[in-house]
């Protein structure tokens, strides 16, 4: 997969925990572990504008782009 989740690094930065984060942000903590791992197809725009608002960053710092040259074939 091309996009590689850097949430734990950011709560870590902050000093939070997964479960205040998904208490903040309104999600399950079964959800918020799933995207952290990269088993979700995809994330709301809400909840990512929720994610970014609560951890005061930008979606560009929850996720990085890795591209897979496989991908172009």
């Amino acid at each position: 997969m091309p996009m590689a989740i850097t949430l734990d690094r950011v709560l870590q930065d902050r000093g939070l925990t997964s479960k205040e984060l998904a208490q903040r942000v309104g999600i399950s903590e079964t959800q918020l572990s799933l995207f952290k791992s990269g088993k979700v197809r995809g994330i709301r725009f809400s909840t990512l504008s929720k994610l970014c608002l609560v951890l005061d960053c930008k979606p560009g710092e929850l996720l990085d782009y890795e591209p897979d040259p496989a991908d172009m074939e």
